[in-house]
């Protein structure tokens, strides 16, 4: 991604997600469903709960879990798409492109 042009930062639970909104805006957040003590569904409830202008933000879930249970939880929860792991580069784009209008330079979590 940074290949591409976008500025990442990378975080390892959903603790540091939401201290990472609290220091700087972002475009799209990909979230991963398996993140240790805060996991991703809980993490995007909780982003999803606040009076910001974050809340809105486009959220995608990241998951190795591919049925249609695990895309109706993740939407339950507030995202607002879903990419199959192991990731593949064109589909990531495109989804990057659909959620920030700015196929290069998003800013992304």
């Amino acid at each position: 991604m940074e290949r591409a042009g976008h500025h990442v930062d990378r975080v390892s639970d959903g603790h540091e997600v939401l201290a990472a909104l609290d220091r700087a805006p972002y475009d799209v957040i990909l979230m991963d469903m398996r993140m240790p003590e805060l996991d991703g569904l809980e993490t995007t409830r909780r982003i999803r709960r606040r009076k910001r202008a974050d809340s809105q933000i486009p959220i995608i879930a990241l998951t190795a879990n591919a049925t249609d249970d695990d895309e109706r939880a993740c939407r339950a929860a507030g995202m607002d798409d879903f990419l199959c792991k192991p990731i593949q580069g064109q589909d990531l784009r495109a989804l990057l492109q659909r959620w920030t209008n700015a196929p290069a330079a998003a800013k992304v979590s």
